[in-house]
């Protein structure tokens, strides 16, 4: 597939989307929003890759949506916009329910981790891709903004629910009220960095994390842990533990258990097979 707005490779076991308006710090267009969407599906469907890395061309890891775009939209009054059918795509699996296929939920509903590699800039609708993604590397120069009050809008795309949870809800109001900038080392002391590197760092330590995961965890493991964690956050303990006892059983019937029961016991590395759709 031929993109227009994103770069996409993969080099076993990582697939990498590179958002490329670099003289617009990588703000959206709908058409980069589709293309996303596409080769995250691709992504999740294709064997070779283990993990997903988003990041932006240049100095920034996204600005939020495109200036441009933002006033066609205000005129309006309307997020949905034309697409090309080409583009069409539904990555996440459709089991984890209703709640994760509304407009870009579909990343916590992917069946492989996602990394935000953030290497700049990372703004409104941008920064609502950082939360969503399952981990956060950021350069410490990186500079955060929600923006969202400072345009007349909400916090959007399911930040009001999941930031909250990953730093608090004193945290999350502070930057969602006054939609202030912070740097890549405050972000990692309120919890949003998962990992903080230096300047242009991210992208290696992501990939790095990546090859590391290949090499030593089950993919089918970290896919059902993955659904778990979020579908969890929505249940009470019963049946969250319900669920997981179940979960459990299936997985000692599992090649895998075998494998990484094997692996341990000759001092070797396991051999898991790789997840594909």
């Amino acid at each position: 597939m031929q993109y227009r707005d994103i770069l996409y490779r993969v080099e076993d076991p990582v697939a990498i989307i590179t958002m490329n308006r670099p003289e617009r710090l990588n703000a959206f267009t709908r058409t980069m929003l589709a293309e996303i969407r596409h080769a995250v599906a691709a992504a999740e469907a294709d064997p070779r890759v283990v993990g997903i890395i988003l990041t932006g061309a240049g100095r920034g890891f996204c600005a939020g949506m495109d200036m441009a775009a933002l006033d066609e939209i205000s005129a309006s009054a309307s997020l949905d916009g034309a697409e090309d059918p080409a583009l069409a795509a539904t990555p996440g699996d459709a089991a984890m329910g209703a709640d994760f296929s509304i407009a870009y939920t579909y990343l916590l509903a992917v069946r492989k981790p996602v990394i935000a590699a953030i290497n700049g800039p990372c703004a409104g609708l941008g920064f609502c891709f950082a939360v969503l993604s399952d981990l956060r590397f950021v350069e410490r120069q990186a500079k955060f903004s929600t923006a969202f009050a400072g345009r007349g809008l909400v916090a959007e795309h399911g930040v009001s629910w999941l930031l909250p949870r990953l730093i608090g809800t004193s945290r999350a109001l502070d930057i969602l009220w006054s939609a202030r900038r912070f740097d890549g080392e405050e972000a990692e002391k309120m919890g949003l960095a998962d990992r903080l590197c230096e300047t242009g760092g991210a992208l290696e330590a992501a990939r790095e994390y990546i090859v590391n995961l290949s090499r030593t965890v089950s993919p089918a493991s970290m896919m059902i842990i993955k659904q778990q964690v979020y579908r969890h956050l929505m249940m009470t303990l019963g049946p969250a533990m319900e669920e997981t006892n179940r979960l459990m059983e299936e997985s000692l019937g599992r090649p895998d258990f075998r494998e990484g029961v094997r692996s341990f016991l000759e001092q070797r590395e396991p051999a898991f097979k790789r997840v594909s759709l």
